[in-house]
């Protein structure tokens, strides 16, 4: 097969990272745009990206590029590409359509058109029609639009690519595995020859169901993190299964020992539980470290290293242990000052049934409470104790803060040495990083660039080529793990 146009949609703030990734998988300089990269590689290449890529959301081949000033215009791109030599009409299809300032009035229709296209080639070379799938299709085909341009795409993940197979077990608020291999690349502790390859420790406090510290240790192993899971190319006509089996067996013939040594905990226990079944399933139950107990009371696991925190906060989840206690506390007076009820989780009972919330219990245990999180008290006594803890025992370690709230910095009483941005799905964040250093809190002014492992910055990328960059977040429901085999 020719060389393709390949685009790897990713998570604004990523751009960078995922170029350097692309380079390290395939030898093939990237170009970063806005959420995204775009290179021109081989069909292997293709494969090889869906096998190794811990940033990238999809892999897509670009099909076509055109200019439309109407829908027609949609239905004549989609009608030129040769859709016969990627999949057959007794396979079924999906359209994913996005837009940047498109003048159509509906993309449903222009979603129809398209479809239409690709159903009307099939019957006029082969008197049959392909069916449309909406939740399980064979073939996803995403076309974007700008004011002027529609580009068509037919997509080789199927899954999002964050879906590594692994994950049955999760909390409330459950991190993307992407996005938890984004921070882990942009703390640089998976630099090739960084600390990861010199025996340097990753902890994470907070791990909930252990994301974080499960693709680090999976880094650490030199595990691929699609080595579990199935992929929509497999279902393609072009795919030769005898070229897929050699490179998963080279996957499997990379993996090592771990070179540094993961540890994860939480004060759920439950928590805890999930994260060692999750660690078992993605074949590093040996290789990281998960126990329970609280952040704010917990010693460092090894005597320097790097932690990863994507603490609870108010969107995601409440605040449990010593910090959620004293909030609850808190609220129990007031309430009762007040004179109003609160529920045995230190929730205020809502009079109207209409209104209430149904309290969500992380710890699944009544004694582990959860804080209020309408009054953020639990946020402001649990991160200035957190900070508190670290300086106190954690001096030689660097910390890396995923949070939305800027001010972050000043409630630690911490001077952060970088901050990145990221987002946490719809959520703007940025990744703080703190150096703990015996007795002092001494840093630089930071900057809101992301630097990439090889120092240049990382933002929100710049325009993309003609539309080319795609916003291709929507993720499909859970499929069950599936084997190599098609």
């Amino acid at each position: 097969m020719n060389q393709l146009q390949l685009f790897l949609p990713c998570a604004a703030g990523v751009e960078t990272l995922l170029a350097t990734e692309v380079k390290r998988i395939t030898g093939i300089d990237g170009k970063a745009w806005r959420a995204g990269v775009q290179l021109e590689g081989s069909w292997r290449d293709a494969l090889q990206l869906n096998l190794h890529s811990r940033l990238a959301q999809r892999v897509l081949i670009e099909l076509a590029h055109n200019q439309y000033r109407s829908e027609q215009d949609l239905y004549n791109a989609a009608a030129s590409v040769a859709w016969e030599i990627w999949f057959t009409p007794k396979q079924t299809f999906k359209i994913e359509i996005t837009a940047q300032h498109s003048p159509l009035t509906s993309l449903n229709f222009a979603a129809l058109k398209i479809k239409d296209a690709v159903a009307d080639r099939f019957r006029d070379k082969f008197d049959v029609r392909p069916d449309v799938d909406t939740r399980w299709p064979d073939v996803r085909i995403y076309a974007h639009l700008t004011v002027d341009t529609v580009t068509i795409y037919i997509d080789t993940s199927g899954e999002p690519l964050f879906k590594r197979g692994w994950r049955e077990d999760k909390g409330d608020a459950p991190l993307k595995e992407t996005l938890a291999a984004a921070m882990i690349a942009a703390s640089g502790w998976n630099d090739a020859g960084g600390p990861c390859a010199n025996g340097v420790a990753l902890y994470d406090p907070c791990c909930g169901s252990g994301t974080i510290a499960i693709e680090a240790a999976q880094i650490a192993c030199n595990i691929a993190p699609g080595i579990n899971r199935k992929f929509a190319f497999q279902k393609y006509l072009p795919f030769q299964p005898h070229v897929w089996d050699g490179l998963l067996d080279q996957a499997e013939a990379a993996i090592t020992e771990p070179t540094a040594q993961v540890f994860g905990s939480d004060v759920a226990f439950r928590m805890v539980d999930f994260a060692e079944r999750n660690a078992e399933r993605a074949g590093v139950a040996n290789a990281v470290q998960f126990r329970g107990g609280d952040a704010l009371q917990r010693m460092p696991p090894a005597a320097s290293g790097v932690m990863l925190v994507n603490p609870p906060y108010g969107e995601r989840i409440d605040v449990a242990g010593v910090a959620g206690s004293s909030a609850q506390a808190g609220a129990q007076r007031r309430s009762q000052f007040q004179g109003q009820a609160i529920d045995e989780f230190g929730q205020p009972v809502q009079q109207d049934d209409a209104r209430r919330e149904p309290s969500r219990d992380r710890n699944a245990n009544p004694a582990r409470e959860q804080a209020v999180t309408e009054t953020g008290e639990e946020a402001s006594n649990f991160f200035p104790q957190l900070a508190a803890h670290w300086k106190k025992n954690y001096a030689g370690w660097t910390a890396h803060v995923l949070t939305p709230d800027l001010k972050l910095p000043g409630k630690m009483r911490l001077k952060e040495s970088r901050r990145v941005p990221m987002w946490n799905g719809p959520i703007e964040c940025r990744l703080f990083r703190f150096d703990m250093v015996a007795g002092s809190a001494r840093g630089k002014p930071a900057s809101d660039v992301a630097p990439s492992p090889s120092g240049t910055s990382l933002g929100d990328g710049a325009p993309s080529p003609s539309g080319r960059g795609l916003g291709l977040n929507a993720a499909a429901p859970d499929a069950p793990a599936r084997n190599r085999t098609a």
